[in-house]
């Protein structure tokens, strides 16, 4: 004769799933937590480089480019060999595609150089918001080079973020002349950069990949050191370029810990921070605010930006780095 569960039974199962709903909830609770220390770590990653553009702006009254550029890679540099060489030994050496990391650490190194002219001609502001249409150059290059697959809905924000810089660059505007091409040319460049890292982040470390770029650009760099070293009048200088090299170090740890965290799809969006903590940077040190028709562009890449950098990650699954100097 069979008995049916008795109260017992019942308790025991009603007992069990409510653990499993806590241990649930718990899960979520930390995800979130996880997420949002992400972001957190993503906005203080692109305040840093609003920070460090905001200082290579200032440092191009004294300082000549190739000899700022070099000494914000050397800090980079020896600033990663310091942190990551004790923990990971001979391990963050080991790259299967030595010649790619040689061309994207040059890539980035001309992307540098470019950013620095750019800031000696062109408003904080108005550059950030011309460099952060890379993502959108990417879906470019995606289509027409690698010729891969892009949406209607991706084509219609690239439209849009390059209507947007045009209204930024229209004749009689405040970015207006022939600088533009500059940061142009960097987008172009980082462009390439990005197709390179999504391809080279399939097999390489991320760190190792962060190791070979520093050295990469400091030992070019090094080469034009000898014609173009300055001796500069006053410590602030000094001051000034060890700050660079703190705000470009500590900015680029700082984003690959958020992607530790969170996925890129989730943060990448709020790469375009940077267009803000930019004109904030503008405005206290320059004095400078956009005008009416430069914030509307500037808001048009921001959206169609950050829109075109969530669907290239979410496809292609690689983070998006931001472009600065």
């Amino acid at each position: 004769m069979s008995q049916s569960p008795g109260p017992g039974s019942d308790g025991a199962a009603t007992a069990a799933l409510a653990n499993a709903r806590a241990a649930a909830r718990q899960t979520r609770d930390l995800e979130s937590e996880r997420i949002l220390a992400g972001i957190g770590m993503v906005l203080v990653a692109v305040a840093c480089f609003a920070t460090l553009d905001t200082a290579t702006k200032t440092s191009t009254a004294a300082v000549p480019i190739l000899m700022g550029v070099w000494f914000r890679y050397a800090f980079q540099a020896v600033a990663t060999t310091a942190v990551l060489l004790p923990r990971h030994g001979t391990a963050l050496l080991r790259t299967q595609h030595p010649r790619y990391q040689l061309l994207r650490g040059a890539l980035l190194l001309v992307s540098s150089t470019l950013a620095f002219l750019s800031l000696r001609y062109m408003p904080l502001a108005e550059f950030t918001s011309i460099v952060l249409i890379a993502p959108l150059v990417i879906t470019l290059l995606a289509a027409t080079t690698l010729k891969e697959q892009v949406s209607a809905l991706r084509w219609v924000l690239v439209a849009g973020g390059f209507a947007g810089t045009l209204v930024i660059l229209r004749p009689g505007g405040d970015a207006f002349s022939w600088a533009v091409l500059l940061p142009i040319g960097l987008v172009l460049t980082n462009a390439w950069f990005q197709v390179l890292t999504s391809k080279l982040a399939q097999t390489e470390n991320p760190l190792t990949m962060h190791f070979y770029t520093g050295w990469v650009g400091t030992l070019i760099a090094s080469l034009a050191l000898p014609f173009v070293w300055t001796a500069l009048p006053s410590w602030h200088w000094w001051a000034l370029l060890c700050l660079m090299g703190f705000m470009g170090t500590v900015g680029h740890f700082i984003l690959i810990l958020a992607y530790q965290r969170a996925p890129a799809s989730t943060l990448t969006p709020y790469l375009y921070a940077q267009i803000a903590f930019a004109m904030l940077g503008g405005w206290l040190v320059f004095f400078h605010v956009p005008d009416r028709f430069s914030l509307v562009g500037m808001s048009m890449i921001a959206v169609c930006g950050a829109a075109g950098a969530w669907l290239t990650v979410r496809e292609r699954r690689v983070p998006i780095e931001p472009a600065e100097s």
